[in-house]
């Protein structure tokens, strides 16, 4: 095969993988922060302490997280036909790509959220703050310089999955490895692929790294920084009860 009949396929193979690329991990990234937020606020001693929740909240993710993604595909066959109206190509694909990535993320934003210091929750707490004014004010800017680097391991990890779901049509690059490197014995398209992802993860991976960087630098995790925020606010308003006095 010539490089002018890889051209083509190459770029249509790329723009699948793009697109199964984002629209999953947003729809991973918006469905597991939140999950990820409650498995923490609801453990033992947090903001929202119910053990019920939290133990049936993390037996659906860690069932999630267990299930090899080929077979989660053929496992929602029939919720990705009702939903998208296929089960193959792109569409059939970022379904199964959404919903695997949803627990995978949701335990990477545990984790961070958990080195967050419980001492600037209990200051915030101490000033009257309640749980969502906590949420928004200390955990996930505190939490953010680690959640950019989950969110980058995540949208690794879908790159992964979409070149498996490549194997059942999902098409992509996965897809054009199968059919072209495997089946039609296509050796130099394969390493073709295989040079492209390589190149993809690297950037993705730097950009990942330079963004958390960049907010570890301009004052992520930085300690005092939600007290002091709040009590900036508060004293223009002591300071105008000072005057009408």
């Amino acid at each position: 095969m010539t490089w002018s009949e890889m051209q083509p396929l190459l770029s249509q193979a790329c723009t699948e993988t793009f697109q199964m690329l984002l629209w999953s991990t947003l729809i991973a990234v918006a469905a597991g922060l939140p999950l990820g937020i409650l498995l923490v606020l609801t453990d033992r001693g947090g903001l929202l302490q119910n053990v019920l929740a939290n133990r049936l909240i993390g037996q659906i993710v860690n069932v999630g997280r267990s299930m090899p993604f080929i077979i989660l595909m053929v496992a929602l066959m029939s919720f990705t036909r009702w939903v998208t109206g296929t089960t193959i190509g792109t569409s059939g694909a970022i379904v199964p790509l959404a919903i695997g990535g949803i627990p995978f993320f949701a335990r990477l934003v545990e984790t961070a959220v958990r080195e967050v210091d419980n001492g600037l929750v209990e200051a915030v707490q101490a000033m009257g703050g309640n749980t969502w004014t906590i949420v928004r004010k200390v955990l996930v800017p505190e939490a953010l310089p680690s959640l950019i680097a989950s969110t980058t391991t995540t949208i690794i990890a879908l790159i992964g999955y979409s070149a498996m779901a490549g194997t059942v049509g999902g098409g992509g690059l996965g897809d054009l490895a199968v059919r072209y490197g495997y089946q039609r014995f296509e050796t130099e398209l394969m390493w073709i692929i295989v040079a492209i992802l390589a190149v993809v993860i690297s950037l993705i991976q730097f950009a990942g790294d330079l963004a958390a960087r960049s907010l570890h630098s301009r004052g992520g995790r930085s300690g005092p920084a939600p007290k002091l925020r709040l009590l900036k606010a508060e004293e223009p308003a002591a300071a105008d009860v000072g005057k009408v006095a």
